[in-house]
Parts: C-alpha cells; structure tokens; sequence
C-alpha cells in the first residue's frame, strides 16, 4: 500500500472532465451564429476542482473517480497528477470515453452556459469504495453525480469518523438519502428547489434543506455571495467585488476553500469569507483551474 496515503487529509469522490471554453461577444438565438474570440482547454469538474484548490493551498488530497484511457481522460489524469493530486483509486476503464464540456463563456458578464457529455466510462460502483487506506484523513468530499458510490462513501466516513462535506449541484435520485449523511451541505440555488417545494427565498430554502441535513447547511449565490445555516442561525456572507472574466468553477472551487477553512477550525462566516474571496478571485482567470490562487495570494486579497 502507498504509504503516502497517510498524508491525506481530504479525500475526494466525483467528477472529473475536461472542458473546452469559448469566449464570445453574446449568446446567441437559437439557429444563430456566434464567432468565438478565442478557445481555451482545461480540466475541470466539481470533486476534482475541489481538490485541486485545496491542493495549491497545500493540502494533501486523494481523488476516486471514474474515466477511460481515452484522450480525455489521460489529460484528466495528467492534469491531477501536475496539481499534486493523488489518483491511487482513480478507476481507468480502457476502451470507453471520459466526461467532456463544451463551455460558451459571454465577455461582459463572464456568465456561461454549459454543454456537457458525462461519457461512457461505468461510474464508480458501491463495492469499488473502499476508504480504508484513508486512515488519518479528515474529511471526504463529494459532488452528486454518482449518488450510490457516494452514499457508500459517506456511510464509510461517518464509521471512521472522517467528516462528509457534499456539494449539491443537482437534485438526483437518491440525494436525499446522502444529504442526511452529511456533515455540511454546500448546495447551489436550484438543488434546494426540487427537494423543498418552496419559492425562491434562500433563507427559506436553508432552514427546509436543514430538516433533510444534520448539519451546517450553505447555498451558494453567486455574486449575490452565499448564505449559511449553523444552529439555528443564519450567515450571510457577500460576494467579493472582482472583473469576473469567466465563473467556470467558482463555485467548485467556494468548496475547497471552504474545506480548507474547516480542516484550520474556522467557524462558519470565516469559512465563508475566505471560500468567498478564492473563488472569487479565480474567476479572473478563464477556466476552473487556472485562476486558482495560491494561499498567501488570498491573504493578501482578503486584506
């Protein structure tokens, strides 16, 4: 066994693709044409860009997923292994494809719509969970696609005693089981929707996404910042004023910060501050992972 393993702190389950961003002018109508301004290929992905800022803050991270030999996932794996993300228990199935994007990126605001194709590779299935070798890790990650894989993951940890952080992107089937394993929930505005049946308030969705989670709860809002729930109390925390260029992986990249935030013993708001501020400055860059700032940077942003 790699006895590196022992480093790990946080280890991660989920997604991992990579994407292919276009800047234009503006969107366009449907049956319409729009010159892109330029092209640009990174990887990306909830769990995995999660890990990767959490790696540049110096954190040591291990990455279960699910790819192909194909060209993407081999620029998957290699863009891992040059962050310093260990991929020990990353499944490579040969002969299937890797997750894949197509992101459309609009100049003026940095806004993006997403086309994306998840391949074909099988995902990680509940007997390929084994976190065993995570002994002294901290904390286990999860994003929301491979809900089964997840929920095992989750059940593991809590017996290990190893914290569950989920990041709900959106509603699936079986999410409601994982969410009540969690430690802190950190959901986007429209997880909550599907689940509560409640109207647009954040708040509102907060203390309903509470009754399914017995723990911290946060939504992000993205420049309208983010809003948490802890005891009975609510935080809210506004989003730092940056040129966004691109928000590709801000809020992937909110979820490691703000991992990193709970492995110093931060409280909730502070948590949220610093989670704020880092994924706010990398949207000054285009992709979700080359903006990623490195630690004394967001000290430095943050004042």
């Amino acid at each position: 066994m790699n006895r590196d393993l022992d480093k790990i702190q946080v280890v991660g389950l989920g997604q991992a693709c990579v994407d292919y961003l276009g800047r234009i002018p503006s969107y366009p109508k449907e049956d319409d044409k729009a010159e892109l301004m330029d092209l640009h290929i990174q990887c990306g992905g909830p769990a995995s860009t999660a890990l990767v800022t959490l790696s540049r803050l110096g954190i040591p991270t291990s990455f279960m997923g699910s790819i192909s030999d194909d060209s993407f996932g081999l620029e998957i794996l290699k863009g891992l292994k040059e962050e310093k993300v260990d991929t020990t228990f990353l499944k490579i199935t040969p002969g299937y494809t890797s997750q894949f994007a197509f992101i459309a990126i609009t100049e003026a605001s940095g806004n993006r719509n997403i086309f994306w194709r998840r391949g074909s590779a099988p995902f990680l299935k509940p007997g390929d969970v084994d976190l065993g070798p995570f002994q002294k890790a901290d904390i286990l990650h999860l994003d929301n696609l491979m809900t089964d894989s997840a929920t095992e993951a989750a059940r593991q940890a809590k017996d290990m005693g190893i914290k569950v952080v989920l990041d709900g992107g959106t509603m699936r089937k079986g999410s409601r089981e994982l969410i009540s394993l969690v430690d802190v929930l950190i959901a986007s505005e429209g997880f909550a929707k599907p689940l509560t049946g409640l109207g647009d308030s954040p708040e509102a969705s907060l203390k309903a996404l509470s009754q399914f989670c017995p723990g911290d709860v946060i939504i992000t809002l993205g420049s309208k910042g983010s809003v948490g729930y802890c005891n009975g109390n609510m935080v809210k925390q506004k989003a730092f004023p940056v040129k966004a260029v691109d928000t590709t992986g801000a809020g992937d990249v909110y979820h490691g910060a703000y991992i990193y935030g709970l492995l110093q013993g931060w409280d909730m708001l502070e948590c949220m501050r610093f989670a704020s501020a880092t994924s706010a400055m990398k949207c000054r860059e285009i992709g979700a992972r080359k903006g990623i700032p490195r630690l004394e940077e967001i000290k430095k942003f943050m004042g």
